[in-house]
């Protein structure tokens, strides 16, 4: 590896950012990548816009080879100050009322408690209308 095992904060790393000296935080190491920007499969492009964070995340969706991994080494400058880089928020659903199943069921009942007997007068009507008009 070519760092001599230097500590940057991300805040120095961030300096970094642009093609003639592009450097990205990745799994907790720092890399200088300016010498393989125009290699770069993806354009250099890509790599510019992963500067100045922690390009973790961006570096894993793309699902690069063994061989794109250890070709890293020769790019490796130090590590990062973890204390520097903001830590990932956890998604948390906005707060919605909870479902109260024992209301729901009591609406029904009483629904069910007016809709009933209607439904019975509404049949005995039919049925007293229809054996009238039947005779």
């Amino acid at each position: 590896m070519g760092g001599d095992g230097k500590v940057y904060t991300l805040a120095e790393v961030s300096q970094h950012n642009h093609a003639k000296d592009c450097w990205l935080v990745i799994e907790g190491k720092v890399y200088n990548v300016t010498k393989f920007l125009e290699d770069h499969p993806g354009g250099d492009e890509v790599l510019l816009n992963a500067t100045g964070k922690d390009a973790s995340d961006d570096f894993e969706d793309v699902g690069h080879s063994s061989s794109a991994r250890a070709m890293m080494d020769e790019f490796y400058v130090g590590d990062i100050d973890t204390s520097t880089v903001p830590t990932k928020t956890k998604y948390a659903p906005p707060n919605q009322p909870q479902f109260e199943q024992d209301k729901t069921s009591d609406f029904v009942a009483k629904l069910l408690q007016f809709l009933v007997p209607l439904l019975i007068m509404g049949l005995a009507f039919g049925v007293h209308f229809y054996t009238k008009s039947s005779a």
